[in-house]
């Protein structure tokens, strides 16, 4: 692999984004049993401060679709599939890509 078709993901390891992804999976159930999927959402706009959050973090995902793009276009993988995994499902879309991700 030359620099240039290099990525800073290609340093991260598997099994390392597969903690995570682990780590979040058993905090979205537990959220999920606490609030339910609805309720999650009616939580993150309760007050100014969690709207704040939920915000940055839809900004954040935003900024993860545009790095997608880019990259799945670098490896040949399917932009919207990816684009739309991550609309529906959050975080574990970009976790997902990562791990089945080849460097």
């Amino acid at each position: 692999m030359t620099t240039s078709n290099a990525s800073f993901v290609d340093v991260i390891p598997k099994p390392f984004i597969a903690l995570i992804t682990i780590a979040f999976a058993i905090l979205t159930v537990f959220s999920i049993l606490d609030f339910g999927v609805l309720g999650i959402f009616v939580e993150a706009t309760k007050n100014t401060a969690t709207l704040q959050i939920f915000v940055d973090l839809i900004l954040c995902a935003l900024f993860i679709i545009v790095w997608l793009r880019h990259d799945t276009r670098r490896t040949g993988r399917s932009f919207p599939l990816w684009a739309i995994i991550t609309l529906a499902v959050g975080a574990f879309g970009p976790l997902l890509y990562l791990l089945t991700r080849k460097s």
